[in-house]
């Protein structure tokens, strides 16, 4: 599990509304912050009255204190706990010239104490910070609620929200990912724009699948790096008998490779030239080598989809647990919610009920048992999904993308790879769009109910055209 976020603190005042209730608000929120294992950084009650912003000198130190930290925070958070001066809010927020995700927050007043002395205001304060935010074209997200307490619990999942949001922003906009290998000659469907991702500030490194192999051929079967790389594989998942020890070397030598290339380039995300080059020439599929990658939080897509992989990433960094890429594949029978989704496979080991590392059956037609071990396979474990693709779309140059969720059946299949059967409302609608649209045939899974953290960052902070299938 990754650490929790840490979020610049903004806490709205207004002289003529009660001070107590900002002081009381601080430490409130501060606590349930600290109870909760985020990090926070805020004005001291040294450095403003009570801690909160109220003046322009207020939000002069608040916008030094956080441009100081903008290495640290990832968000920030605005809370009322009277009607705020949204000036002084607007303003820190400027000053601290961050260009992270913004959450607004009011607290609830209570009817039995609406009094002078209690009063909160916080209601209608909000609607004037966002006013202001609003007119400063500083971008922002709000709770389902418009007023919440602290103690809730749709203020925690609010801001555990908040923090995917943040996630996938944060990630994606300073993403680095690896292509190994050229596009799979026979898919035009993985084509992607470079130049695009790049303007989201995305990078793409790319190495040929020949220097790579010539990395991986530097290493020795006694080396400690592949030694210890083959135990982990056979830690991993269970192993077919058809599986030989050399095959299972070569895998070992070349996920080493594979480990150091990740490390040296500071990538969060792969794509492989996965076949049939890589078969013919070195004799094994990498599935399982990227079913572990993927497993330990470095997504890893197959058919150099980069696309693919970053959408692997958004679902990751929003969950905070390993995404999958899958094909839509098969109708269902006469069920029109239902399909079949499926790889050969690279899926981690997770999503399914019981995984074997086995010859991949597709590719070995044509090159042998011999050289196509190494897929990750078995059925997908029942339990809900989001699925996710992004698509740099040169047509009108732009990057877009869909989202929504689903669950995957305990239906019977009789079949092979990795697949499981999901059920999706209003499947032909989405599969519609999917067409109508030109996306891939790809798409990224992902265990976590997030499709709305994924379109809040996608659509408001990102500004990639997104369909949301409901």
């Amino acid at each position: 599990m990754k650490e929790k976020n840490t979020f610049g603190l903004i806490i709205g005042n207004r002289g003529f509304f009660p001070d107590v209730l900002v002081k009381e608000g601080r430490e409130q929120i501060i606590n349930f912050f600290e109870n909760n294992g985020y990090n926070v950084i805020c004005l001291s009650t040294e450095d403003t009255k009570y801690g909160g912003v109220e003046t322009l000198e207020d939000a002069i130190k608040c916008g030094k204190l956080f441009d100081e930290n903008r290495n640290k925070i990832d968000g920030i958070i605005v809370t009322l706990p009277n009607f705020g001066d949204e000036r002084a809010v607007a303003n820190s927020i400027k000053f601290s010239k961050l260009n992270v995700p913004v959450f607004i927050h009011a607290f609830k007043d209570n009817l039995k104490d609406m009094t002078l002395a209690r009063r909160r205001d916080s209601f209608c304060g909000k609607i004037s910070v966002c006013n202001n935010l609003y007119q400063y074209g500083i971008k922002y997200s709000l709770s389902e609620n418009h007023t919440d307490n602290i103690d809730t619990n749709q203020f925690k999942n609010s801001i555990e929200w908040f923090a995917g949001v943040c996630r996938v922003v944060n990630k994606l906009r300073n993403a680095r990912v690896g292509a190994i290998g050229a596009r799979t000659g026979a898919f035009n469907t993985v084509r992607f724009s470079e130049k695009l991702l790049q303007q989201s500030g995305i990078t793409t490194e790319v190495i040929d699948l020949a220097d790579f192999l010539n990395l991986v051929n530097k290493f020795t079967d006694t080396n400690k790096q592949v030694i210890d790389k083959l135990e982990s594989l056979k830690n991993y998942v269970r192993i077919n008998s058809n599986v030989s020890e050399s095959s299972l070397i070569r895998m070992a030598k070349f996920g080493v490779a594979l480990d150091n290339w990740v490390t040296e380039m500071k990538l969060d995300a792969i794509a492989i030239q996965c076949w049939t080059a890589l078969q013919e020439i070195f004799g094994i599929v990498p599935c399982t080598l990227m079913s572990k990658l993927s497993e330990t939080l470095l997504p890893s897509a197959c058919e150099v989809d980069i696309p693919g992989a970053l959408s692997m990433l958004a679902l990751q960094e929003a969950s905070n647990s390993p995404s999958a890429i899958v094909d839509w594949n098969n109708n269902f029978g006469e069920d029109q919610n239902k399909c079949v989704i499926f790889h050969c496979s690279n899926i981690p080991k997770s999503f399914f009920i019981n995984p074997e590392m086995k010859i991949q059956e597709i590719i070995s037609q044509s090159v042998g048992n011999e050289n196509s071990a190494g897929a990750c396979v078995g059925k997908l474990a029942p339990g809900p999904i989001t699925f996710c693709r992004i698509s740099t779309d040169d047509i009108v140059g732009e990057i877009k993308a869909y989202v929504g969720e689903g669950e995957i059946t305990n239906d019977v299949l009789d079949t092979f790879g990795g697949y499981g059967v999901v059920n999706i409302n209003n499947l032909n609608q989405l599969l519609l769009y999917i067409c109508e649209e030109g996306f891939e045939h790809h798409t990224a899974i992902n265990k976590g109910q997030v499709s709305n953290i994924i379109f809040e960052a996608f659509t408001k902070y990102l500004e990639w055209d997104t369909y949301y299938h409901l």
